[in-house]
């Protein structure tokens, strides 16, 4: 089986032994995205807009592997505090497509560089 990196700078570098995304098995596997400005490497400024700038990210490394948000099956989202849930459930809802995929949501979880939200996600890759 192959396994093909992707890697763009419409998101931030990996950080760390680990590819933004892999293609393999007719799947996107999508490392976490977080809410860093890949151009600045600023952090976005709380959960609604570290949301936002997540997903941009994530639909940015899609959009490098050939897919999009519309072929989502699968998210994870992590988040720091079970108090952001509502807000961060807006953002998320409005760059969802339908039906919307599967997802989990644990919350409570450190993050590193006081990040708010990390999102990885699974779609389907582009026909070969």
């Amino acid at each position: 089986m192959d396994r093909q990196s992707v890697e763009t700078d419409q998101a931030p570098a990996a950080l760390g032994p680990y590819s933004q995304a892999i293609v393999a098995g007719g799947f996107v596997f999508v490392s976490g995205t977080v809410g860093i400005d890949p151009v600045t490497g600023a952090v976005a400024e709380g959960i609604e807009a570290q949301t936002e700038l997540a997903l941009s990210n994530l639909a940015a490394i899609l959009e490098a592997a050939g897919s999009s948000m519309d072929h989502l099956v699968k998210t994870t989202i992590f988040y720091a505090d079970v108090a952001d849930f509502a807000a961060l459930n807006a953002v998320y809802a409005r760059h969802m497509p339908t039906p919307p995929p599967a997802r989990s949501a644990p919350a409570n979880v450190v993050l590193p560089r006081g990040l708010l939200v990390s999102i990885e996600a699974v779609a389907l890759a582009p026909e070969a």
